[in-house]
Formats: C-alpha cells, structure tokens, sequence
C-alpha cells in the first residue's frame, strides 16, 4: 500500500497573519468515517476559535495531535486511511512527517495587507488568488478585512479575493467619506477604480451588506452578484445598544459584554480580540468617527437607511445569509429580502456566521458565485 492512500489533516491557515493553533478538542473519535466538511477538532488561535473540517473524506486511522498541544501552520494534526492500510505504515507515515515550512513569512505577510490611496485617505486591503472575477469582501460596523479570515482562502483559488478596511476602521484612515450608506458605497467604488476592478462580486456583513446594496443601486454594472450577510439594510430594527455600546466601552470589562452579542457562543470573544478592539478603538479619531456612523445610520434603534428592500434580485443574483441567533439584527430580516433572494438561515450562528460557520458560509458562497 503506498502513501498516497494515507490523508494527512494539518493545521490550517486562517487569515494572513496565523502562524500557529492550538488544539482545544477532537470531535470525532478514531475509527470514525469523515465526510468532506465534517467539523473533527476545534482549534484555538490569537483570534479566535473554530473548528477545522475535513478537506477530504476517509477513515480516522490517527489522532496525532493531542488536546493543549500549540503546532505551526501545516504542522500533522491526524490521518485517515483506509483499513487496509497497516498500524505500521501509519506510525512510519507518521515518524516521517515533517511539517512544511510556512510559505508566507512576516515578509510576505506583511506585504499580503496593502495600501492604496482613496480620496486624499489610506486604504488598507488584502488581495489574494489571481482568478478572472474578483470577489469584493465589504465588514460591518466596528469591524475589519480580518472578520474574513475564514472565507479568503476558500474562494481564492476560484477567484481573485479582495478586502478591505473601510475609513474610520481597522488601519485606514479614521477620517468618514460621508455617515450615509451612498457615501460609503462611491468611496468603494472608487477604491474599485484605485485598484482597477471594473465589476466584483460584493459580499457584505452588517453595514456592509448595506454598502454594498446601495452600491448595486448606485452602480449596477459594477456589481456581477450580491451577498448580505446579516445585511443592513432589509428592515427597520437593530439593536443600537450594540454600536452604542462599542463605541463608549474604554475596558475590557466594558466591552466584553458588548462583543458577546456578536456571537451565538459567547465565548468565541476572546481576551486577544477584545485587546485588539480596544486598541484600534483608541487611535485618534476612530472614537469619534464609529459615533458619527452609528448616530447617523442606527440612532434610537432604527436602520435609517434600507437599499436592501429596493434591490431586484430578479436581474441581480442575490444571496441573503443569516445567523439565526442573530442579536444584532433580526433574523426575520432575512425574509424582507426581495423575491427570488436565494435565503439561508444558519443555525448555531448569531450575528458573524462567516466566522461561526465558515464551512456552510464558503459552500453556500462557493455556490452562488458559480451559478
């Protein structure tokens, strides 16, 4: 029996700057048949935990990781093999592994987060994959091109994948292009022009989904497909005390509370991204542009803005997402979508399913952009 029978599962790469996980569980037990996407262990990095799924199927022969154990990107976490594949070739695969090394350096990591120049502001994008049809990746209030870092990956080797800081979050420019969803989108569009898209797919989160609507209204020719996720935009309710909340939280203690709502599990706001937030919140300016923002699309509790409603989904295709623990928005948002909206709702996930579950999020995506 050659090697090629055995299946190595290795620690992933989530995002650009993972260099190494550590094992919180196994989900499956030795012996265990996998399918393709099946969740087999949870791993833990700096950002935040997920759960790592099977790329192919097969048997679990091996679990060669052990629970607490921190490995390197690629490092051997298990193998499937089938049974007829011996104990003795699996403990020589196993002896023989080595882990390859980590193609994307600090050098290369930090050459992967790019800037271009918008409007007199400093835009920061990361850009990966080189396919003819680029998908635009477009976060939520308060948020950043890492709430991403489980979905890049996934479409980069079908597409070009590009995303971005918008002004007054993560390391652009705290300066506002405008607090409406219009002046939002044309800044977009012309960071499209600054990097020389011509059309994208747009895939938005939150205020995002927002954005992005407004820009399939503003620009239509510009946009090949549209996906909402938890997107702004497609009705009227939206709880204020979050984006209020984030903006006056100076603590941990303030603002853990405030991003556990993002989530179904609470404990996925980790103590790492609550000092990452408060230490983007505490740049001069962002404070001050996040309240302009809120004040003026989400005060008193209402979405003052709805392109989502105005969209025809019948010329553009349209891909509406939703956790169904959504706290931040409600779920039943998802059914205010216009007619012939493809509509999921995630369960197990709250307001940030890109990140809860990565896994249906890609497929679900993978799909509508191949349809």
């Amino acid at each position: 029996m050659s090697q090629a029978a055995i299946t190595p599962i290795v620690m992933p790469k989530w995002g650009l700057s993972m260099k190494e996980g550590t094992v919180n569980a196994w989900l499956v037990d030795e012996g265990a048949d996998i399918t393709v996407g099946m969740p087999i262990l949870d791993v833990e990095t700096d950002k935040i935990a997920n759960a790592v799924e099977a790329p192919d199927a097969g048997r679990l022969r091996r679990k060669v990781a052990a629970e607490g154990d921190v490995l390197p990107v690629k490092a051997l976490l298990g193998v499937l093999a089938p049974e007829e594949v011996s104990d003795a070739q699996i403990d020589a695969y196993v002896a023989a592994y080595e882990t390859p090394a980590d193609d994307e350096d600090e050098e290369s990591t930090a050459s992967a987060y790019q800037f271009a120049g918008v409007d007199g502001l400093r835009v920061r994008y990361a850009r990966k994959g080189s396919g003819a049809q680029t998908v635009l990746f477009i976060h939520g209030f308060g948020g950043d091109l890492d709430n991403w870092l489980f979905n890049l990956d996934a479409l980069a080797d079908s597409h070009t994948v590009v995303a971005l800081d918008l002004p007054g979050h993560g390391q652009s420019s705290p300066r506002l292009p405008g607090t409406t969803l219009a002046a939002l989108a044309g800044f977009v569009a012309r960071f499209m022009d600054a990097l020389g898209i011509e059309d994208a797919h747009l895939v938005g989160h939150s205020m995002g989904g927002g954005v992005a609507a407004q820009l399939a209204l503003d620009a239509p020719r510009r946009v090949r497909s549209l996906t909402l996720i938890a997107g702004a935009g497609l009705g009227d309710e939206v709880n204020n005390g979050y984006t209020e909340g984030f903006v006056r939280a100076q603590s941990r203690r303030e603002l853990k509370p405030v991003v556990e709502l993002l989530f179904a599990d609470p404990d996925l706001a980790s103590r790492q991204m609550l000092d990452d937030l408060l230490a983007y919140k505490r740049l001069d300016g962002v404070a001050e542009a996040l309240d302009a923002l809120g004040a003026s699309l989400f005060a008193d509790g209402r979405q003052r803005e709805q392109p989502g409603r105005r969209l025809d989904a019948k010329s553009l295709p349209l891909l509406v997402l939703w956790g169904e623990q959504d706290r931040i928005i409600p779920p039943a948002h998802a059914q205010q979508a216009p007619a012939g909206a493809k509509v999921h709702v995630l369960t197990g996930a709250g307001h940030m399913p890109q990140m809860e579950k990565a896994g249906e999020v890609n497929a679900l995506l993978k799909a509508h952009l191949a349809a």
